[in-house]
């Protein structure tokens, strides 16, 4: 019993500092910029060592791409969840709420990480890595949702509907988060999907 609990409070405890450290890089990175942010600072901020940083992140560009992590796995789940009366398109903006209420709740951070995001090559390449994982999981949902069959209409309605997010986020954050996310958005997805 007391080694379960141990276990429990040691994980807990690694949760909170990796929390923590998310927490304190995020910030710093947001609003100092990615080049202008140290490993030393963010370290500092959360009141660890470089080595405990070394231990939860690998990189900096590893702290904002796992923060993006469970964002998928949200995803997946809200296509799951959406009623079978929707269209393809219906369900897939519903969906992409997920990503966009994530953003919203904390605008001012999440205009500046976009923007960090689309402007660093190196974050740009790691958020297309990611988004590729996403976009494969949710045409494999889409596809069970349409029947099973093995055709190209899911990838393409999931490119489409990622394409649609992409370009209502830039705009979004190209105006300081002053437009509406889910209004770019869904003004993004009628103009993808004008032809459905």
């Amino acid at each position: 019993m007391n080694g379960v609990t141990f276990g429990n409070l040691a994980q807990r405890k690694r949760q909170l500092v990796r929390d923590e450290l998310a927490e304190a890089a995020l910030k710093l990175l947001a609003f100092r910029g990615f080049e202008e942010t140290t490993i030393d600072e963010i370290t500092a901020a959360a009141g660890v060592s470089r080595r405990t940083f070394f231990r939860y992140y690998k990189s900096k560009e590893d702290v904002i791409i796992e923060f993006l992590g469970h964002v998928g796995e949200e995803m997946q789940a809200a296509l799951a969840a959406r009623p079978a009366s929707e269209t393809p398109t219906q369900a897939l903006r519903q969906t992409l709420t997920v990503f966009t209420d994530a953003c919203v709740a904390y605008p001012e951070k999440s205009v500046r990480l976009t923007r960090l995001i689309l402007t660093t090559p190196s974050l740009t390449a790691r958020y297309l890595e990611r988004q590729l994982e996403w976009k494969n999981k949710l045409a494999a949902q889409l596809q069970k949702r349409l029947g099973g069959k093995n055709n190209l209409r899911p990838v393409v309605l999931i490119g489409m509907a990622f394409a649609a997010l992409d370009a209502a986020l830039d705009t979004w954050s190209a105006s300081d988060g002053k437009q509406d996310l889910a209004e770019l958005l869904d003004e993004a997805f009628a103009i993808a999907f004008s032809a459905d």
